[in-house]
């Protein structure tokens, strides 16, 4: 399938929605649609799976003959036939693709009974979210569905209403579905393009998941480069990566997807998220993306508070770390730090973050675990760039420390949630320039304005890229800062004062303009002695010059 198809399902899948969703919300319908798209990928992917394990005992069967044993799906059939085998058959299902789902909760199945406006359906649905919740996976995944009310008065006033909305909702996702040729990887890249979709309708709680693919790029072209050289290209293994405010995990997925663009790979994925529905969407989106639950791990918790047992380890020893971490945490987010957390190991040798804003704490929070080689990239309000305080103070240790390797402003109005400018600070425990490098990328030339949002076109995310790569120096674009010039600026690392995006004016030599008009004059007297002479010949009244420089060509006056 092409990209082009790709974004062409998407948007089928959008106008479904869209047309589907009544007076919901935007982002009550989402958690059903996408809950359901999910189902449709495991479920693709299991019955792909288990033609193989079974060979020539599959019943690959038409529906029709399906239809005359009273089934919907061939695994229905043979479960039927073999009940002595199956235990055996999910034990190799568990260990080949790591889950099972039962026949009647199959993808198939379900859509045969919305089809047919069975009303057995809502019930099927309960049982199927339960079960696949519960019992699927080896792993633990208790309450993937948790989110997902069935029972919701918001689909209907009573379970024939609910039943009959759902039966709806299902069987056009099918036929939208089935006008593509798709495989179980374009599913997983629908499911980012409706999250996209779905963050624009949400407005302002769209940031609480989605972070905008071009941002998501730059991060992930950053973090995925060589930590101590990065003009000599991308690294080849990231052990691991972490975003501690993983939303949906799509930033998560796109330095997996980086990395494998580069010919390289990721050993395993981490993810924090406080929200519990947007934790939910994030384990999904990283099974829909054909990652497999042992080579990720979402944690459902809050940062700040560091309640992840994996991360709270006080033995040095076992102190785990990153090679690469990407984050989009809450801009300017209140919290409330006690004095005990002054004595936090991410925070003792810095100060806390003022309550009034905490991004400094998230970024703290991150930097903490990362590797002595690895690189961290972090989406931040401008505020941290200049602002005072404890935040002057912390911004100060990290410059003098040497850890701040890049400083790269963006336009405003990048973001669903808020029209604010953001930037993205780079940086790592051990570099290998002693200056900063400033991008200011907030220029008009450097995006593409919209009538709601802006856009980073591909050219100007490669430019990012590119210049942090090169470490470039570009007239109103970028220039690596010595730190002395830095200090002299008090450890201010507002951008402009760096790479300012102002044009000069030109500026104006009055002597050579001075110079020019007397040429002028000169040549003006000359052509009106000519003139005269033309005028005297044919007996006309002449040009004359008045006291004020007038022209009077008998008795009219005009101003030269």
């Amino acid at each position: 399938m092409t990209i082009k198809e790709q974004h062409e399902l998407g948007k089928t899948l959008w106008k479904i929605a869209d047309d589907l969703r009544g007076s919901m919300m935007a982002d009550d319908f989402r958690d059903y649609m996408l809950s359901f798209l999910f189902l449709r990928y495991i479920s693709d992917n299991y019955i792909e799976a288990a033609r193989k394990e079974l060979g020539g005992d599959y019943p690959d069967k038409a529906p029709e003959e399906l239809k005359e044993h009273g089934v919907s799906t061939p695994l229905q059939l043979w479960y039927g036939e073999n009940p002595a085998d199956v235990l055996d058959f999910e034990k190799q299902m568990r260990r080949k693709v790591h889950y099972v789902i039962e026949p009647d909760y199959l993808w198939t199945n379900i859509y045969e009974l919305a089809r047919t406006q069975n009303d057995d359906l809502l019930k099927t649905l309960e049982k199927g979210f339960k079960y696949i919740e519960n019992e699927s996976f080896d792993r633990a995944f208790q309450g993937l569905f948790s989110e997902i009310n069935l029972n919701s008065d918001k689909l209907g006033k009573n379970y024939d209403e609910r039943n009959a909305l759902l039966c709806k909702v299902i069987t056009k996702i099918a036929e939208g579905i089935a006008q593509f040729s798709t495989d179980t990887d374009i599913l997983g890249d629908a499911y980012e393009y409706l999250i996209g979709e779905f963050a624009a309708g949400s407005g302002q709680k769209a940031g609480e998941f989605y972070t905008p693919q071009q941002l998501s790029s730059i991060l992930s072209g950053i973090v995925t480069l060589d930590t101590q050289d990065p003009k000599s290209g991308p690294k080849k293994k990231l052990e691991n990566v972490l975003d501690f405010a993983c939303g949906s995990g799509s930033l998560l997925l796109n330095v997996r997807h980086k990395m494998k663009e580069n010919g390289g790979s990721v050993g395993k994925i981490y993810g924090q998220e406080k929200n519990i529905t947007t934790y939910n969407l994030a384990r999904m989106n990283m099974l829909l993306h054909g990652v497999k639950d042992s080579e990720f791990e979402i944690h459902h918790g809050d940062s700040l508070l560091n309640d992840w047992d994996m991360l709270n380890e006080m033995n040095p020893a076992k102190k785990v770390e990153f090679d690469a971490i990407v984050a989009n945490p809450p801009f300017s987010y209140r919290w409330e730090p006690t004095e005990e957390m002054g004595k936090d190991f991410r925070f003792k040798n810095y100060g806390l973050a003022p309550k009034s804003a905490a991004d400094f704490a998230f970024l703290l929070h991150g930097f903490h675990f990362l590797k002595q080689d690895g690189t961290m990239a972090i989406i931040l309000p401008h505020g941290v760039l200049f602002r005072g305080g404890a935040e002057e103070r912390i911004r100060t240790k990290l410059l003098k420390d040497g850890n701040i390797d890049a400083v790269i402003g963006l336009p405003a109005n990048l973001f669903f949630s808020t029209g604010i400018p953001v930037c993205i600070l780079v940086l790592k425990k051990c570099k290998k320039y002693d200056d900063v490098l400033f991008i200011n990328a907030s220029d008009k030339e450097n995006f593409e304005k919209g009538k709601k949002q802006n856009k980073l076109r591909a050219k100007d995310i490669d430019k990012i890229i590119d210049t942090y790569k090169q470490r470039k120096e570009e007239e109103r674009y970028s220039r690596p800062v010595s730190m002395d010039e830095i200090e002299r600026n008090g450890y201010n690392l507002n951008i402009s004062r760096y790479v300012s995006i102002a044009k000069e004016d030109v500026k104006i030599d009055l002597l050579q303009v001075n110079k020019k008009l007397i040429e002028l004059e000169g040549k003006i007297a000359d052509a009106s002695e000519r003139h005269n002479k033309f005028l005297a010949e044919l007996g006309l009244p002449l040009l004359t010059k008045s006291k004020e420089g007038e022209t009077n060509v008998d008795g009219v006056i005009t101003h030269n």
